[in-house]
């Protein structure tokens, strides 16, 4: 038995060598078994985005709230129509913003500030599911009296789906990872005894665009691909 304690000992060593000093191997999972190696792997894929999202709004002044409001949602109906008429269904628009502020002017003296009106604004999130008309959507948007649009996300509809390529492969990742150090301590890779995937942030892929005020010409846009990753932590057994 003393050899095989001394066996284990040399692979926790070269495996512990590459953690910093102050770092602790994670912990198994509740009810997982005891790993002798804890890795990292990480898995990606090129995925085409399948729809996108954008927002769009009006923001409006005025000397009084009222006629803020009201001018305000004289531009929304006007924009709305204009979503209409790109085909953009009433199930994929959502309001996600209304308010109606003061709006202040300072003065010179003393920092006193001086009211000189109010400001309405209004924006919701639009669900684009042709992308090949995005281009257009954003042109009837600005022509419609959009003040406020762009923030495009880039967004797949079955993510998920998407990424089980990008897990198999971080799963080979962290196996190629365990056989290094395995082989380099004169030990026999195991079993896989417990894998967690690291989901802190989620794998979104938001591109920032903003709409120019005016565009003479249609507005070119290009979805391209993204690059989907999985990062996992993954512990194995030792045989002997």
């Amino acid at each position: 038995m003393a050899p095989v304690r001394v066996v284990f000992a040399a692979a926790c060593a070269i495996v512990c060598a590459i953690v910093p000093a102050q770092a602790q191997a994670p912990a198994p999972p509740a009810g997982g078994e005891e790993a002798a190696i804890v890795v990292g792997g990480e898995g990606s894929v090129s995925a085409a985005p399948d729809y996108a999202q954008i927002t769009a709004g009006v923001t409006t002044r005025a000397k009084t709230a009222g006629e803020a409001t009201d001018a305000n949602a004289k531009a929304m109906t006007a924009v709305m129509a204009a979503l209409a008429v790109a085909g953009i269904a009433k199930s994929d628009i959502q309001t996600v913003q209304f308010s109606v502020r003061p709006v202040y002017a300072s003065s010179l003296s003393a920092g006193e500030q001086k009211l000189t009106g109010f400001a309405a604004s209004n924006e919701v999130n639009v669900k684009v599911l042709k992308l090949d008309k995005l281009g257009e959507v954003l042109d009837r948007l600005v022509a419609a009296g959009a003040t406020d649009v762009g923030n495009i996300s880039f967004l797949h509809a079955n993510l998920s789906q998407a990424l089980d390529q990008a897990r198999q492969t971080a799963v080979a990742d962290a196996r190629r990872k365990a056989e290094i150090y395995a082989h380099a301590a004169g030990l026999n890779l195991g079993a896989v005894a417990w894998i967690t995937e690291d989901t802190g942030g989620g794998p979104m892929f938001a591109r920032g665009l903003r709409a120019a005020p005016a565009m003479a010409a249609a507005t070119p846009i290009a979805t391209g691909e993204d690059t989907l990753r999985i990062h996992i932590t993954a512990g194995f057994t030792l045989v002997h």
